[in-house]
């Protein structure tokens, strides 16, 4: 029942590296915190670092803007090497910031001339909520929360833009991929993978069923480039990027840093986040992220926080097991069954560890689509594929 399978590496604790891009992304925010953070991080610099290994880390853990941002406040004893390098993939970060929202506006523009309604919710729109600077983030692609009618028109018009789906699916298998799926990634001649469409937060067989027409309702609007869009309201990207990160084992700081940001916005409304938490299951998962964001980030719990969130024992257990890891370069294994059990362990009731269990066992995907090719009256036969994957590996485990 521990950890999902990951190589060999060097706790946290014992790399310099790792602890200055800790100390490079805490929290400062009060005045104290912030002359602190400038002390902490120059007495670390003060001691032998691999530069090459703390800019692939950053690099890595997606929070080199981050890293730039700390020790350009320290330039007397950074390296000039190492400054130098680092202010080049800072820019070379805000190259493709400034690339993909021009993308992003060019996309919104289209679709809204449908009248097709889509929130971006990660990437350069979470950068101007939470960070108030698009460069502060380093993107991956452009994310977008859409509605689950609307995938054919958005496809269509994404056509026309240049982009077609990464994994082209049949007629039958976009209908069951709709119902127990969550994305579809599109390519262009700009990048692979360069669009996600979401219209929910995760596979159904994680047996989370967030109401997405609610989220729709509670949006709010933020400017990026200039130009306005719906994104999802803070308490709900609480809720988003919580899930997120522990569907990936919390394996990459930004998205620490994310919700390090988010729970210390003073007006979050904690009563409604414990009751929804509550009611979905994931009070876990909420209290693990947040003891996580504490111990690598120095994040405190906001008191209204600590008054409404059950406590659980639990979850400070599973914290104690995974923060040492955090700092490794690999990532899980997220189809092993020591992720699935993983999985099971962050639900603090047996009914939603019982219904991923079964939703696990019986929801076939992509994966098994594409393992076998069957002809579209066999369709209801994929279920038997998908035990027969999930048998295979509790073979190999």
């Amino acid at each position: 029942m521990g950890l999902p399978d990951r190589t060999p590496a060097v706790t946290a604790s014992v790399e310099p590296e790792w602890d200055l891009l800790r100390a490079a992304c805490s929290i400062n925010s009060n005045q104290e915190k912030s002359c602190g953070k400038i002390d902490s991080t120059r007495s670390m610099l003060q001691h032998p670092l691999n530069w090459e290994s703390l800019l692939h880390l950053a690099e890595h853990h997606g929070v080199t803007p981050l890293l730039y941002q700390a020790l350009s406040s320290c330039d007397r004893e950074v390296p000039p090497s190492g400054l130098a390098l680092l202010k080049q993939r800072y820019a070379t970060n805000l190259h493709r910031t400034l690339f993909l929202t021009r993308e992003l506006i060019r996309i919104l523009d289209r679709l809204e001339h449908l009248a097709i309604d889509v929130m971006p919710y990660k990437g350069v729109a979470l950068a101007e909520t939470l960070y108030g600077d698009m460069a502060l983030r380093q993107p991956g692609d452009i994310d977008l929360l859409i509605r689950a009618r609307d995938l054919s028109r958005i496809r269509d018009a994404l056509k026309e833009l240049g982009y077609a789906p990464h994994f082209p699916l049949s007629e039958a298998e976009e209908r069951a991929h709709l119902n127990s799926g969550y994305e579809c990634a599109f390519d262009s001649a700009l990048g692979r993978n360069l669009l996600e469409v979401q219209w929910a937060l995760q596979p159904r067989f994680y047996a989370i069923d967030f109401d997405m027409e609610a989220l729709f309702r509670r949006a709010t609007v933020v400017t990026v480039g200039g130009r306005s869009m719906k994104t999802p309201s803070p308490e709900d990207l609480f809720f988003i990027l919580s899930m997120h990160a522990a569907k990936h084992v919390w394996g990459r700081l930004i998205w620490l840093c994310d919700v390090a940001r988010i729970q210390e916005l003073p007006a979050l409304n904690w009563e409604w986040i414990a009751e929804t938490a509550e009611s979905l299951g994931i009070v876990r998962i909420l209290q693990v992220t947040m003891t996580l964001t504490n111990r690598l980030l120095g994040a405190t719990m906001p008191p209204a926080a600590e008054k409404v969130l059950a406590s659980d024992p639990a979850a400070l257990t599973v914290a104690n097991e995974i923060a040492p890891h955090i700092g490794s370069p690999a990532l899980p294994d997220v189809e092993s069954m020591a992720y699935f059990r993983l999985m099971m362990r962050l639900r603090e009731r047996s009914t939603d560890r019982i219904r991923f269990l079964q939703r696990l066992a019986f929801t076939p995907g992509p994966g098994e689509w594409r393992a076998i090719r069957l002809p579209a009256p066999l369709f209801p036969l994929y279920r038997l594929v998908r035990l027969w994957r999930l048998s295979a590996r509790l073979v190999k485990t």
